[in-house]
């Protein structure tokens, strides 16, 4: 029995001392054994199954994917003595775990240390350039100045010298621009991150705008602006308004012109035809075209009340001789 005892014992504490000597590290990990404080053989950076010395050898835990970094938030001054609020961040990650360990030893540290060397990195490379480098990239001509050919300045001019005009008034000199001032950030920060064992995989500028102070100022330049080309555009509508009434009213006088003039030569024409007609009429029996008008002239001069003085000589009288109009 005292056999199976120590028996028991022993397997009780080999499976202890197994069990505290294994350890895994998966895929996004790095392990670093240290011994009294002391690194211990090369970090672990493969996913598997370890075994280190139970109770006197230790296992620090770093991750080995990328990680983030936020800078504070602050104001800058560019080279044009312009303060801008510049708010940056980058990703990073630990590429020796050893000297890792050895120099910063855990995030806290590590954080402290992106903070002191990236954030002056950022300061320097915004003040080193004009505000124009710090916020574009290209010397692209902006689409606002390619709708300015409507500006009244440039009305009297050419298409290619209206064009010429916008591109000087639109062109920047950009020599450096927003996308390289972040890779210098991102070299000049590197250089002293190396002997932490970090390395920086990339910096941003993730947002850039005025203070409010100025900002202010210049959203009210800004609004005035617009209005001011809304402004011009109404007029120009006005104006273009009033070119497309002239117009029309033009085309209605013309229209109404043709229309009355052909209406007098058609009326013209059935006048002539008219008179045509009663000419001919008359030339075949003048005494019967003669008798016609004046009974005629009778039905619209008299009526049953109506009252006429003739002499006894007048043309008009000889067809009433005989007549009832007589009694």
């Amino acid at each position: 029995m005292k056999i199976k005892g120590l028996i028991l014992v022993l397997v009780v504490i080999v499976g202890i001392v197994g069990f505290a000597s294994a350890y895994t590290v998966d895929e996004t990990e790095q392990v670093v054994v240290t011994q009294f404080g002391k690194v211990v053989g090369v970090p672990k950076t493969e996913p598997g199954l370890y075994f280190r010395i139970p109770f006197i050898q230790h296992t620090n835990y770093f991750p080995k994917n990328l990680q983030q970094w936020d800078g504070d938030p602050g104001q800058i001054p560019t080279l044009d003595k312009k303060f801008i609020w510049v708010d940056s961040f980058a990703r990073w990650k630990i590429t020796d775990p050893i000297k890792f360990f050895q120099t910063v030893g855990n995030f806290v540290s590590a954080q402290g240390r992106l903070d002191d060397i990236i954030d002056p990195s950022v300061r320097n490379a915004v003040t080193s350039y004009p505000l124009n480098e710090t916020v574009r990239r290209t010397n692209r001509v902006l689409d606002t100045f390619e709708n300015s050919l409507g500006d009244q300045s440039l009305k009297s001019d050419t298409d290619e010298v209206q064009m010429d005009k916008i591109s000087q008034r639109g062109r920047f000199n950009i020599r450096v621009g927003r996308e390289k001032i972040t890779e210098g950030i991102q070299r000049q920060a590197q250089a002293k991150l190396k002997q932490f064992g970090i390395e920086v995989v990339d910096v941003k500028i993730k947002r850039l705008n005025y203070t409010e102070q100025v900002r202010k100022s210049v959203y009210n330049r800004m609004i005035a602006e617009r209005k001011q080309i809304a402004e011009k555009f109404r007029s120009e509508g006005k104006g273009e308004a009033q070119k497309i009434l002239g117009r029309k009213e033009r085309e209605l006088k013309r229209i109404s012109s043709e229309a009355y003039r052909k209406a007098q030569e058609i009326k013209g024409r059935a006048e002539a035809e008219s008179t045509r007609i009663y000419a001919e009429a008359f030339n075949v029996d003048p005494d019967f075209y003669s008798f016609q008008k004046t009974l005629e002239v009778y039905d619209e001069a008299m009526d049953t009340k109506s009252t006429l003085v003739l002499s006894t000589d007048s043309e008009i009288f000889k067809y009433l001789k005989g007549t009832d109009y007589l009694k």
